[in-house]
C-alpha cells in the first residue's frame, strides 16, 4: 500500500468538505431548481434545465444511491450524470473519422417535449446540448415501467439525408462513491458502491451501500413493449453492456477529489464500441466484439435502461445464472454454469475457439471444461431464441498445484536475488520484479518497492514462503532460509523485532559508489532517505514478516528435514515475537485491521497446539483488546487511507462481513467475481500507476477468508460460498504460464492486461493459501435448484446416499462438510478424497503429493463451526497430538471419523 508520510497526500485530498463554498459555474441550471417526481418504487429528482437524474430514492426511504448532498460541486460541464449521453458517429461511406457528441461538454437548457410517444415522467430534446452540426436527434424520457420501476429511454434518429454509422453509445452512470470529506460514519450511512456484468443484453450494474445492507439497486436494460420483463422484445429493441468505459472529468473539483483515492471516479455503460476499439483500444482484446450500427436517412434507434430496488427478485428482469464453483477454471477441471431463460439457448460458442467446451447436462445445466492446453481469458457466447446475446467470461488456468509450483520456482529462480556486492544488503532474497522488461527491480522512487518491505516490496518474498506451508520444495526452501538468516533477520528487522519499512533509500550522500538511476525522478515524497526507510513505525509490514516465519513454522514441524538454518521453535518464536512488536505504542496503526492479519491466529493456534501457553494467553489477550476496540466501533475498518477494503480480517461480526458484501459481488465475469473493490494500489505498488478499478488485487484473497470463515459458520447462506470462493480463487488467475504472479489485472478497457509489477500480490497469496479448500453445500432450490455440490472438488452420491468427494482446489490440505458443519485440515501431504454418509461418519483418505518431497506423517485437526456434534477419529493406533490425531503417510491411509 503505503507509507506513513503518505496520510499528508490523503489530508490534503479530504480537507475540503460538502460545506465548502459552492461551484460558481452552475451549468447545469441548478439555480432553476428541481422536477421532484415519484415512481411507485423510487422518489427522483431532475434538474429542470438538464433533465438529468441527480436524486434517487427508494420510495419512503431516506437513502440515496445518488450525491445530491455534493451536488453543487458536480454541476459544471463535463461533469456526469444519469441521462447524458455520449456517442461518436460517421457518415456510412467508408469515412474513417469518427466524430463525437457529448451532452456534459457544453451543457445548454434541452427542450421539453410533447408526450407523443408514451406516458413519461419527463421528456426532452437533447438537440441544444449536443454539437449543432450532428445529423442525429436525440429524444430522452424518463417513464414509469410496469412494475413501478424507472426507466430511461433514448431515441436516436437520423435526420441526414445520407446513412450514418453510429460506433459509439454510452449511458454515463453516477453513484455515492464520493467519500472525500465524510467522516467514517457518514461515509458507511450515505455512500454506496457499484459493479458491473459486461454481459451483453444480460450486462447489468449492481449497487449496494457500502455497509452492505439495506435497500439495493439494479440497473439492467430496458426492454419496449410487451410486459417489460425482457422476454418480449426483439434484440434491436435492448440496450446491451459491450463495454464500461471509465470516464474522464476535469481534475478542478478539489471537493469532490475525482480520480483519487477518495473518488474513483464515473464509468459509462458503453452499448457500442466499434469506434473506440478502432482507436484507443485498437491494441487490446476487448471484453466483447465491438459493434456499430447504421442508420438510413429517417430511422430511428430506441435504447433504455431501468433501475429496480433489488430485494431478492433481481431475476425478474435480468438472466438467472449462477456459476459453481465460479468462473476460474484450471486446467483438468470443469465448472457448472446454470442458466434459466424464458427463451430457448439456440447456440453456445467459445472464444477463443476450442479454449471452452459447453455440454448440456440437463435442463439450464452446462457442464464449461477448458482444453487441456488452454489459458488466459475465455468468453461464452450464448444466443437465445429471442434474439438476445448474453456473454460469460472465463479465466483459465493451469491445475492449482501445478500453478502453485511454477510460482515457487519463478519467484525464487527469476526473481532471487543474489548480487552480494549491494550495499544496501538485499541480497539474497526474492524481490520485486518486473515482467515486461524480465529484470529485478533494484530501484524504483517508492523506496519500499525496491526495498524488501510494505506490501510492494515485501510480495515477493512473502508469496514465496507462503507457498512452502502448502506445496515445499528442499531448493526453495534453502534459499529462503538463505534469505532469513542474510536479510530479514539481519536488515529488514532489528534485533528487537522491529520491522524497517525500507532497506532500499535514496540518499547519494550515503551511497557515493551507488548509481542511482538519473532519469527516474527522486524528488518525490516516497523516494524516502535512509532514516525514513529505516522507520520501524508501519504496523502492516510486521505482518508479512510474521506470516513468512509462520510459513517456515510449518514447514520445519511437518517436514523437518528439508529445514537446516533452524527448527520448528525457533520459526514460530520469530512470528511470535514480532506480532508482539508490532503491537507496541511506536509502531503505527496497530490498532486498525491489518491485511493477511488472519495468519495471527493460525500463529496463535500452533501456539496453543506446541502447548505455549504462557505466549498464546499474551498473543490473545493483545489481539482480544483490538477486537473489544471494534465492536464498539460503527465503522471499525480503518487504515492509513482514507477508506479501504482490508481491515476487515480481524472481525467476522455481522456488520463486517455486510461490509465486505458491500465490495464484492457475485458476477458471471471473471474478473468481478469475488473481486474486491481496489481502486488506488496501482500507484504503491504497480507499474503502470494510476486510479483504476483492480481486478483481483489482494483484496480479493484477503476479504474472501471473511467470507469463507462466516460460511463455515452458517453453511446453509451459500451467497456467502459463492462470492468467498470467487475471491479465494482470483489470486489463481494473477499466476502466469510460467509462474510469475502480477499484482493485479488492468480493468480499464483501453489495457486489459495484468500489471507488469509484482509488487503487492504476495498478501493475495496468503489469501489462496489460507482460504483455499474443498467446500461441500447443499444449494438447494434457492440456488436455481442446484442441490449438493462441491467447490473445488467432485462430487459423487452412491444410491445409497454416500457422498464422495475427489479434491481439485490448488492446496487440497482443507475440507469443510457444509451439511455436517465439519472442517477438516492437515498440516502434510493432502487430503485426496473424502466421503461422508448420512448418519455422519466421514471416511478421509490422506496422500503424498507428488513432486514434493514426502512427509512422514501429517497432523489432522477436526473443527465444528457450525455444529453442536463433537467428531472424534475411530480408526484405533492413531496418536493424539497437538491438539489433532498423527497419522503416517508411508502409504495412501483412509481415517474414519465419526460424531462422539
Amino acid at each position: 500500500m503505503l507509507g506513513i508520510s503518505s496520510i499528508l497526500l490523503l489530508a490534503s485530498l479530504c480537507a475540503s468538505s460538502a460545506t465548502a463554498q459552492s461551484n460558481n459555474d452552475d451549468n447545469l441550471g441548478l439555480q432553476n431548481g428541481y422536477l421532484n417526481l415519484t415512481t411507485k418504487n423510487f422518489d427522483l429528482k431532475l434538474v429542470r434545465d438538464a433533465g438529468v437524474l441527480v436524486s434517487l430514492k427508494p420510495r419512503g426511504d431516506a437513502f440515496d444511491f445518488l450525491p445530491y448532498d455534493y451536488l453543487p460541486y458536480r454541476a459544471r460541464n463535463g461533469q456526469y450524470h444519469w441521462g447524458d449521453i455520449t456517442y461518436r458517429y460517421r457518415e456510412a461511406n467508408g469515412n474513417e473519422r469518427w466524430i463525437d457528441g457529448d451532452s456534459a461538454a457544453a451543457r445548454k437548457p434541452v427542450r421539453g417535449t410533447a408526450n407523443d410517444h408514451d406516458a413519461a415522467l419527463a421528456s426532452s430534446v437533447l438537440g441544444p446540448t449536443l454539437p449543432s452540426d450532428s445529423p442525429l436527434n436525440v429524444t430522452r424520457r424518463w417513464t414509469e415501467v410496469p412494475g413501478g420501476d424507472l426507466g430511461l429511454r433514448f431515441t436516436i434518429r437520423n435526420s441526414a439525408p445520407v446513412a450514418v454509422e453510429l460506433g459509439s453509445l454510452g449511458f454515463p452512470t453516477e453513484f455515492n462513491s464520493i467519500f472525500t470529506g465524510r467522516p467514517a460514519a457518514e461515509m458507511a450511512a450515505v455512500c454506496s458502491l457499484s459493479d458491473p456484468y459486461i454481459g451483453m443484453h444480460a450486462g447489468h450494474i449492481r449497487v449496494a451501500p457500502t455497509k452492505g445492507n439495506g435497500p439495493a439497486l439494479v440497473i439492467t436494460p430496458l426492454v419496449f413493449g410487451g410486459d417489460n420483463n425482457n422476454t418480449t422484445s426483439s434484440s434491436s429493441n435492448t440496450t446491451p453492456m459491450e463495454a464500461y468505459r471509465n470516464l474522464v472529468e476535469g481534475h478542478y473539483d478539489e471537493q469532490t477529489a475525482y480520480g483519487s483515492q477518495t473518488f474513483e471516479g464515473l464509468y459509462e455503460w458503453q452499448v457500442l464500441t466499434k469506434a473506440w476499439a478502432e482507436n484507443e483500444w485498437s491494441a487490446v482484446e476487448p471484453w466483447n466484439t465491438p459493434s456499430s450500427r447504421v442508420l438510413q436517412p429517417g430511422e430511428a434507434l430506441e435504447f433504455g435502461l431501468r433501475f429496480s430496488v433489488a430485494k431478492g427478485a433481481c431475476g425478474t428482469w435480468i438472466r438467472s445464472f449462477v456459476g459453481v464453483p465460479g468462473y476460474i477454471i484450471p486446467q483438468g477441471s470443469s465448472a457448472d454454469l446454470y442458466l434459466q431463460s424464458t427463451a430457448d439457448i439456440k447456440t453456445i460458442t467459445a472464444s477463443p475457439l476450442g479454449a471452452l467446451t459447453a455440454t448440456q447436462q440437463s435442463e439450464g445445466k452446462y457442464s464449461v471444461a477448458p482444453a487441456s492446453s488452454a489459458w488466459g481469458r475465455a468468453r461464452l457466447s450464448i444466443q437465445y431464441s429471442d434474439g438476445k446475446l448474453q456473454t460469460v467470461h472465463y479465466y483459465l488456468t493451469k491445475p492449482g498445484t501445478e500453478a502453485v509450483a511454477d510460482l515457487g520456482r519463478f519467484s525464487t529462480t527469476d526473481q532471487w536475488f543474489n548480487d552480494t556486492s549491494d550495499p544496501f544488503g538485499r541480497a539474497p532474497s526474492v524481490m520485486t520484479y518486473d515482467y515486461e522488461a524480465k529484470r529485478i527491480v533494484t530501484q524504483d522512487p517508492r523506496a519500499w518497492v525496491a526495498g524488501l518491505s510494505d506490501e510492494g516490496g515485501a510480495g515477493s518474498f512473502l508469496a514465496a514462503a507462503m507457498k512452502q506451508a502448502i506445496r515445499p520444495d528442499a531448493d526453495e526452501i534453502t534459499k529462503l532460509e538463505s534469505f532469513v538468516d542474510g536479510v530479514l533477520w539481519k536488515t529488514i528487522q532489528t534485533a528487537d523485532f522491529s520491522v524497517r519499512k525500507s532497506i532500499f533509500y535514496y540518499e547519494p550522500g550515503k551511497m557515493p559508489g551507488y548509481q542511482y538511476n538519473p532519469s527516474f525522478d527522486w524528488s518525490v515524497w516516497w523516494s524516502w532517505n535512509k532514516q525514513a526507510s529505516y522507520a520501524i513505525d508501519r504496523a502492516y509490514d510486521y505482518v508479512h514478516v510474521a506470516a513468512t516465519y509462520w510459513a517456515l513454522y510449518r514447514v520445519a514441524r511437518a517436514y523437518p528435514a528439508l529445514t537446516r538454518s533452524h527448527q520448528w521453535d525457533f520459526y514460530l518464536n520469530q512470528a511470535y515475537q514480532t506480532i508482539m512488536r508490532s503491537m507496541k505504542s511506536d509502531v503505527g496503526y496497530n490498532r486498525v485491521g491489518l491485511m493477511g492479519e488472519t495468519v495471527f491466529g493460525e500463529i496463535l493456534a500452533d501456539l496453543k497446539r506446541e502447548g505455549q501457553t504462557s505466549k498464546a494467553s499474551s498473543l490473545e489477550q493483545s489481539m482480544r483488546s483490538r477486537a473489544t476496540q471494534w465492536n464498539s466501533e460503527e465503522v471499525p475498518f480503518g487504515s492509513e487511507m482514507a477508506w479501504d477494503s482490508t481491515g476487515q480480517e480481524g472481525s467476522t461480526a455481522l456488520k463486517t462481513v455486510n461490509s465486505v458484501l458491500g465490495f464484492m459481488p457475485a458476477v458471471p465475469h471473471w474478473g468481478w467475481n469475488g473481486n474486491a473493490r481496489r481502486y488506488w494500489d496501482n500507484i504503491y505498488g504497480g507499474k503502470l500507476q494510476r486510479i483504476e478499478r483492480q481486478i483481483h488485487h489482494y483484496g480479493s484473497g484477503l476479504n474472501s477468508l471473511v467470507l469463507l470463515s462466516a460460511f463455515r459458520s452458517n453453511p446453509s447462506d451459500t451467497y456467502l460460498l459463492r462470492v468467498g470462493y470467487a475471491g479465494v480463487s482470483g489470486p489463481l488467475s494473477s499466476i502466469h504460464a510460467d509462474g510469475f504472479a502480477s499484482a493485479s489485472f488492468h480493468s480499464w478497457p483501453d489495457t486489459l492486461k495484468w500489471d507488469g509489477y509484482s509488487g503487492d500480490y504476495g498478501p493475495n497469496f496468503v489469501g489462496l493459501a489460507l482460504g483455499s479448500g474443498t467446500y461441500v453445500v447443499d444449494m438447494g432450490d434457492g440456488e436455481g435448484g442446484i442441490g449438493l455440490t462441491a467447490f473445488g472438488g467432485s462430487l459423487t452420491v452412491e444410491s445409497g446416499g454416500k457422498v464422495t468427494v475427489t479434491t481439485s482446489d490448488p492446496v487440497k490440505r482443507r475440507v469443510f462438510i457444509g451439511p455436517l458443519g465439519v472442517l477438516l485440515n492437515v498440516d502434510a501431504g493432502i487430503i485426496s478424497e473424502f466421503s461422508y454418509e448420512a448418519g455422519g461418519s466421514i471416511s478421509v483418505t490422506l496422500s503424498q503429493l507428488s513432486g514434493v518431497p514426502k512427509a512422514d506423517a501429517a497432523v489432522l485437526w477436526i473443527e465444528t463451526p457450525s455444529s453442536s456434534a463433537n467428531y472424534t477419529v475411530t480408526t484405533p493406533g492413531l496418536q493424539k497430538i497437538r491438539g489433532g490425531w498423527k497419522v503416517s503417510l508411508s502409504t495412501d491411509v483412509t481415517v474414519r471419523i465419526s460424531p462422539a
